[in-house]
């Protein structure tokens, strides 16, 4: 297979590790900037990420369907739960149909909790969003969702799950 050479690379292959290594270190240096930023109320990552996520699943959700939207195994999530059960930030209730599983649900404290966390975040992110126009992070948060499709289907396609 004769491979054709351009003068010019593309920008994106220009990076020193790849558009997808570059969005990886993207992610953990915005993640960082957030712990750091909600440290003093007492959120380490594990916690403060799943806050956000049961917010985004809504309450009631299982410990299985965080686990799932967080990507982690249950074990790793049920240790996160239980500090937060401790912190008296979120409550476990069995589900009114399977016993053995646990709804999980913010408490009034946690709710409250939740409101500051979101004003922290969206401060971090108007620093991270620093010097980039609606447009670009339109254009940026369009052509992440669509690597995502992409990726899945990659995915699916060599686990031979097509």
């Amino acid at each position: 297979m004769e491979r054709i050479m351009s003068s010019t690379p593309p920008f994106h292959e220009t990076l020193d590790l790849t558009l997808c290594g570059s969005m990886g270190r993207v992610h953990r240096l915005c993640r960082d900037a957030v712990t750091l930023a909600v440290e003093p109320l007492g959120l380490t990552q594990s916690r403060w990420t799943a806050m956000m996520h049961l917010f985004h699943l809504n309450q009631g959700c299982t410990q299985q369907e965080l686990a799932n939207s967080l990507g982690i195994e249950m074990p790793s999530l049920t240790r996160t739960i239980k500090q937060l059960e401790q912190q008296e930030i979120i409550a476990r209730k069995a589900d009114a149909e399977d016993k053995r599983s646990k709804r999980l649900y913010f408490t009034e404290q946690g709710l409250q909790l939740l409101d500051t966390l979101q004003v922290i975040i969206a401060d971090v992110k108007q620093h991270l969003y620093a010097d980039l126009t609606t447009e670009q992070l339109d254009t940026m948060a369009h052509g992440l969702i669509q690597m995502e499709q992409n990726a899945r289907q990659c995915i699916r396609h060599y686990s031979g799950d097509k």
